[in-house]
């Protein structure tokens, strides 16, 4: 995908399923990258070929709940690249099983916190500088089940749905700036944490977090400059 090449983008979760397969697609198309994750030690052991490129950027330690370590990320990447091209957020959590009336508080903040506000103070953080630009893309990664709630996924399914509404709101606002907001709705992902969770799951109709990065990507390049405020559904053969 050429219309990557040397865009500068920062991908937030890079240490997970999706986050490292989004990294990979972005730097094969070309880009330069700035990998993020919330331990201070873990990029480097997971990427070492990175450790000192001139083109990518390991960035450990960020809290991306703080709006001031965000402000350090940012401080970070445009102290090496001068700008800011894409953001994919790519963080997020899951937790349910349990009735809207028995789900614990803290699993109403839990989610809140990972899929919700993450997204926003990473959108937040990068917005004036596109501006300043007069460019962007942001990618947010909400879920099947923010369209709709279910019996025992109320939490969850409360928060996906809030960062598609993030996303159209944001589209609505930006779009005259030449930046693009979208996100994707992956289904069941095919990680061996879900493997391991559903055991008995049928794999096959899973999505690997290589055919979303792809899409991702896709939504990042110039390819996609005329869509503004979409939730792609990625869902396998589910």
């Amino acid at each position: 995908m050429n219309s990557l090449n040397n865009k500068v983008t920062i991908i937030t979760g890079a240490a997970g399923n999706l986050g490292a397969a989004t990294a990979c697609a972005f730097q094969e198309a070309g880009a330069k990258t700035v990998l993020v994750d919330h331990a201070a030690d873990r990029l480097p052991r997971d990427f070492p070929e990175l450790a000192r490129s001139n083109v990518h950027l390991l960035v450990g330690g960020v809290d991306l709940s703080d709006p001031a370590s965000l402000g350090r990320l940012l401080e970070q990447t445009l102290g090496k690249f001068g700008r800011v091209d894409a953001l994919v957020n790519t963080v997020g959590g899951y937790r349910g099983g349990k009735p809207v009336h028995e789900t614990d508080l803290a699993d109403w903040d839990f989610l809140f916190n990972v899929n919700l506000r993450t997204t926003l103070l990473c959108c937040r953080a990068v917005i004036p500088q596109m501006l300043k630009q007069q460019s962007g893309r942001i990618i947010n990664v909400a879920s099947r089940d923010g369209l709709a709630g279910s019996a025992g996924y109320a939490a969850y399914s409360a928060s996906k749905s809030a960062v598609l509404r993030l996303t159209e709101s944001l589209a609505a606002e930006l779009k005259a700036a030449n930046i693009n907001v979208n996100c994707v709705m992956p289904g069941t992902i095919d990680t061996p944490q879900n493997r391991a969770a559903v055991p008995n799951g049928d794999f096959s109709k899973w999505v690997e977090p290589a055919a979303i990065a792809e899409v991702i990507a896709f939504l990042a390049s110039d390819s996609a400059r005329a869509i503004q405020g979409t939730a792609l559904p990625v869902y396998g053969k589910g």
